[in-house]
């Protein structure tokens, strides 16, 4: 069984799969968004995929090792504690973690050259914290599925 995330998500037999999953993992969570903000959310997605198709998919296998890097010292203490559901393990380290995942995002949405991309980042970025906690239960379950069959 892998103990590092690098070992677990960046393997490059399993990097395809994790790509993938993690792709249906945004869909999702903008799929879940609801009210004004979800509209809002929905509406810059749909446009971004619209720019350039393919772009989640490769934005996600762009930044995995970027974001595997930064959630690796809350897997390391999750695993030193015992393992178990590293999803809740998350939700409960939901501000510090959302804030090492935006810390890769921000920085890679500021060096782009695409004006369009860093105009409806900047929209959805102000709500991208409770987003993000949002999506860690999910992550954490992709992880542990992955970190399964490691």
């Amino acid at each position: 069984m892998a103990d590092t995330l690098k070992e677990i998500l960046l393997d490059s037999s399993r990097r395809p799969a994790v790509v993938a999953d993690l792709e249906t993992l945004v869909d999702q969570e903008v799929s879940d968004k609801g009210g004004v903000s979800g509209a809002v959310i929905k509406t810059g997605f749909a446009a971004v995929k619209k720019i350039k198709p393919g772009i989640i998919g490769s934005a996600v296998d762009s930044l995995l090792d970027d974001f595997s890097a930064k959630l690796e010292p809350f897997y390391a203490d999750f695993k030193a504690q015992g393992g178990g559901d590293f999803g809740a393990y998350l939700s409960g380290h939901g501000d510090q973690a959302a804030d090492a995942l935006l810390e890769v995002t921000d920085a890679r949405a500021e060096r782009s050259s695409r004006d369009s991309i860093k105009k409806v980042y900047s929209k959805l970025r102000p709500n991208g914290k409770k987003n993000v906690e949002e999506a860690l239960p999910r992550l954490g379950q992709l992880i542990d599925k992955h970190a399964a069959t490691a």
